[in-house]
């Protein structure tokens, strides 16, 4: 971790924020070339103190995994495995390939330990997407992230993302709708009671007829949902998700807000629209996490995500009711090895507090 802060982390950060993405992408690819060696690093590192958690139906080796964005097109999955977690979800993929927005689009913020990015959902759609997790997949749960296609207006946005829901279905342990990334123009709409209930519900039946196709069990179906929620939001999606039978929320993507920032004003201008990730969005993020738990009970599992850098981060969200965690910028900042340190950490946190089991914790400051 030292020697990735010290001296790996100056050298890439030197480059364009998205030219340092794409080599550390290729360098995972390539690392570890074979599965004997992928799979002996991802025993070592991934193996949780806790032991092995069950979540909707799914094994996990340890409740840390990668969100979306860091690979989209499921390079690297393989490398981000064998760093020691225990998912890794990718994508967002869409049916459509697509460039994205026009670069540069992804920016670092240091002094806020922060990321702005407007990617735009850049990916090479859901086909390719597939062609190569038959190939090669990781060993480890596996969630592809599916969103909406830019050239698809919100009418048809249905039929758009059940094309990607069929053709990703074999290859993914669950999968996760991503109707709240602010980069794509109106996505977050279908974040509104009755588009998402007409949205989760066909995806939903789709699930039951690919089951009975493939005779496999049906996958969880989870929604990503966005920071930039007010209470009544929240509260409306919560009734969704639960009237649906989803197997749980992803909480939180990316904000609008700039509130709260170190950087500079002009710093902040010269970045321009979109998603900011990372230290900035702990707090917030940490609280939606906590509405929902509140207003669903607690029978929803919820993956916590935006913000973490340590266990003390994760320590958080769990409490608040997170009983998964996920992260991108933390890995960008604290380098390869920041899974094992959150996994020993959480280890030592909850046995301070006198927690017997990881379950414990999950939910115990509501």
């Amino acid at each position: 971790m030292k020697f990735y802060q010290s001296l790996l982390r100056p050298i890439l950060f030197r480059l364009p924020s998205e030219t340092a993405h794409e080599l550390g992408l290729k360098t995972l690819s390539l690392g570890l070339k074979t599965k004997v060696l992928r799979n002996a690093a991802s025993k070592r590192l991934a193996t949780s103190p806790f032991g092995e958690i069950e979540r909707f139906g799914l094994k996990f080796s340890n409740p840390v995994g990668v969100a979306a964005g860091f690979d989209k097109n499921g390079i690297a999955a393989n490398g981000l495995e064998a760093l020691g977690f225990g998912f890794v979800e990718v994508g967002t993929v869409t049916f459509h390939p697509q460039s994205g927005n026009p670069k540069p689009r992804l920016f670092r913020l240091p002094k806020d330990e922060a990321l702005i990015n407007r990617a735009g959902f850049n990916n090479d759609g859901a086909k390719a997407l597939a062609e190569r997790l038959k190939q090669n997949r990781p060993s480890c749960v596996l969630g592809i992230n599916i969103g909406k296609s830019k050239i698809v207006p919100l009418e048809t946005a249905v039929e758009d993302y059940l094309a990607s829901f069929e053709i990703v279905y074999p290859h993914a342990d669950y999968i996760a709708v991503n109707v709240s990334s602010p980069n794509t123009p109106n996505l977050r709409e279908l974040q509104k009671a009755d588009a998402l209930t007409e949205l989760l519900a066909a995806l939903q039946k789709r699930n039951q007829e690919l089951s009975l196709k493939h005779h496999c069990a049906e996958k969880p179906l989870l929604v990503k949902i966005a920071p930039d929620l007010n209470e009544s939001d929240l509260e409306s999606i919560a009734g969704v998700t639960v009237d649906k039978k989803l197997s749980g929320i992803i909480a939180t993507n990316t904000t609008v807000s700039r509130e709260g920032l170190r950087s500079s004003a002009k710093e902040i201008a010269a970045r321009g629209q979109g998603g900011l990730s990372g230290a900035p969005l702990k707090k917030h993020s940490t609280e939606i996490i906590s509405a929902i738990y509140r207003l669903t009970q607690g029978a929803l599992p919820i993956i916590g995500v935006g913000g973490i850098f340590n266990a003390q981060d994760a320590f958080e969200k769990i409490c608040a009711g997170a009983c998964l965690v996920q992260l991108y910028t933390g890995l960008i900042y604290e380098g390869p090895m920041i899974a094992k340190k959150i996994n020993d950490g959480l280890f030592e946190i909850c046995n301070k507090h006198g927690f017997k089991n990881f379950d414990e914790a999950v939910g115990s400051k509501q």
